[in-house]
């Protein structure tokens, strides 16, 4: 286990009713932040933020516009997709940059990095950004397709839909991670042929619920996810009346569970604890048992032809890092970023440092692809080229 595992161990306990209270609801965790002087203190502060963001509307940031329409997956359900061009005028992009967004949130968790992407000139990017169903404005689906190899098949989807050629670069976080992983379980020869680069945030290969927890808290078998998933299912107007009435609660354990910082831009509290909040409870305890039972680590040597980095928060509470260092470990050529001080929602909480990993491993993409057209197909470009940009870190034992 990694020095950076040990120094921020949370109790399995404390683990288990933070993951229960914030994604499945808050309904567990009302009673262990119950008392008055907690709750006011929040109250107080989201009232405060309300406020500010009415006076500046814009406060994180305008974003640029994007063209929105609509993919079915295999199985017909409705994927929202977004696509965005390169903001600057003549500027021809070189790569499509595609983001999966990770369990319980949207697309908007890519607030930072779609304003960045739009942006370069060296390479100009276009990005791809979908909602995964049953989150943000894509379509409800069956709970039996609520898997992550179904995910991998809607992204499968979206890229034959919306990115028929040219070089790809995949960016998950979380379960977008995973569900890149599914996608080199199912295409391999995707990996070979056009994605060039891929970046793993925050994520997990497998044993995912390892790191402390004694019990797959996300998992079927929990009985708090099979009484809430039968609440959500049967009497979905009462379980999102103590939704809300949690709100608070749950609030505070966004803050909590999902950044490293408790001093973070309440903002992006307010973002990351609003798409929770617009997922469908039964959405949540759909997707349970897909997340305990992940297990892909022989698919990251599908990976092997591309450029890689992997970065974690070393203060995430939801996927510890060490899963970081685990899925570097199985990818000799990848790159691992360690985000010091950082929480699950590392591309929101450290945007200039992840950035900066992210635009290096687009330009050394586009290295690669210019390589790609010059050689004769088959030919491999790996080799003794020197690699720039991240350091990267020993691994520990």
């Amino acid at each position: 286990m990694s020095d950076h595992g040990r120094e921020h161990r949370v109790s399995p306990g404390a683990v288990a009713g933070a993951v229960a209270g914030t994604v499945l609801g808050g309904a567990a965790a009302a009673g262990a932040v119950g008392a008055g002087r907690a709750r006011s203190r929040i109250l107080r502060e989201r009232e405060r933020l309300s406020e500010e963001e009415k006076a500046h509307p814009a406060r994180l940031g305008l974003l640029p516009p994007g063209r929105e329409s609509s993919v079915a997956a295999d199985d017909g359900v409705r994927l929202s997709v977004e696509e965005v061009d390169p903001v600057i005028e003549g500027a021809t992009p070189e790569l499509t940059v595609v983001l999966v967004h990770g369990f319980a949130l949207d697309r908007k968790c890519w607030h930072f990095q779609r304003r960045m992407l739009s942006e370069l000139t060296e390479p100009a990017v276009r990005t791809v950004l979908y909602d995964q169903r049953r989150h943000g404005r894509s379509a409800q689906a069956s709970a039996r397709s609520c898997t992550i190899a179904q995910l991998g098949a809607d992204l499968d989807a979206v890229l034959r839909a919306v990115v028929p050629e040219g070089p790809i670069v995949l960016v998950g976080h979380s379960m977008g991670g995973m569900t890149i992983m599914a996608l080199a379980e199912r295409n391999p020869k995707l990996f070979q042929e056009r994605i060039v680069g891929v970046s793993l945030l925050c994520t997990s290969a497998g044993d995912v619920m390892a790191g402390g927890l004694k019990q797959a808290v996300l998992s079927h078998r929990n009985p708090t996810v099979n009484v809430l998933g039968r609440i959500a299912h049967w009497q979905p107007a009462f379980a999102d009346r103590v939704r809300r009435a949690a709100g608070n609660v749950i609030w505070a354990f966004v803050q909590g569970l999902s950044f490293g910082d408790r001093s973070t831009d309440p903002a992006l509290v307010n973002l990351v604890d609003s798409t929770i909040a617009a997922t469908p409870l039964d959405a949540l305890t759909s997707f349970a048992n897909t997340l305990s039972t992940h297990n892909r680590r022989a698919a990251l040597a599908g990976l092997s032809q591309c450029e890689v980095l992997v970065a974690g928060g070393t203060r995430d509470r939801m996927i510890p890092y060490e899963h970081s260092e685990l899925i570097a470990a199985e990818m000799p050529h990848a790159e691992l970023l360690p985000l010091e001080g950082a929480g699950h929602m590392a591309m929101l909480e450290q945007p200039e440092e992840y950035d900066a990993a992210l635009l290096e491993l687009l330009r050394r993409c586009t290295h690669r692809s210019q390589v790609l057209r010059r050689l004769r197909p088959g030919r491999s470009t790996t080799g003794d080229r020197p690699r720039r940009g991240l350091r990267r870190p020993r691994r520990r034992a």
